[in-house]
């Protein structure tokens, strides 16, 4: 099994990204929301993983720390969330957010992420009450630090205002390769990105 992967960034796409590791490409899915941290393309980076067996493919899921990605392994033991759905609900709500829902019962916020109805999220809730408190996993308001320090955090703000999804705002400024500093910048590119 594969658990982690150190390698020049080669490609992201809006789901994942191509990890040159010793001159083998590894296609490594990812959350929009753990994307959006990587360095620009070209550089070094390393992703703790996850490897799904399967009799027609193998999968591998990234995350850029252990915590998520053993969030990751717990989420994805919840009847009825698998490895797709469990990338989704991590794309829509970093392992902070992730464990207030839990711990306030928010069964709406889960509700939010694609594909997670009712009765997902609340098996979530009850699956995962006793099972957060075991890992370091950050309070909501304590974001990690995003490339270009405030100024991503300013412009998926903005994008937000303009009516745009958390997820679909995170995943444009993810795809971005060589943003300025700017946030007005940063914006003109996402927006191009998302088809404005």
């Amino acid at each position: 099994m594969i658990g982690w992967l150190r390698g020049t960034l080669r490609d992201k796409t809006e789901s994942g990204v191509l990890l040159d590791v010793g001159g083998v490409g590894y296609e490594i899915d990812m959350p929009t929301l753990g994307l959006a941290l990587l360095p620009p393309t070209g550089e070094l980076t390393e992703l703790h993983c996850h490897m799904v067996v399967r009799d027609d493919r193998h999968e591998l899921f990234g995350f850029v720390t252990r915590d998520e990605r053993d969030v990751f392994r717990e989420l994805i033991k919840v009847n009825g969330v698998g490895p797709r759905l469990g990338v989704a609900i991590l794309s829509g709500l970093d392992t902070g957010q992730l464990a207030r829902c839990v711990r306030e019962a928010d069964i709406k916020s889960l509700q939010a992420m694609p594909g997670v109805g009712k009765k997902t999220a609340e098996r979530v809730i009850i699956d995962l009450r006793d099972k957060l408190d075991a890992f370091a996993v950050a309070p909501p308001q304590a974001q990690p630090d995003l490339p270009h320090g405030g100024a991503y955090e300013d412009a998926e703000e903005a994008l937000i205002g303009l009516g745009f999804k958390p997820a679909e705002a995170a995943r444009a400024l993810a795809q971005l390769t060589d943003p300025p500093d700017d946030v007005e910048g940063i914006i003109r590119l996402a927006l191009k990105g998302l088809g404005q």
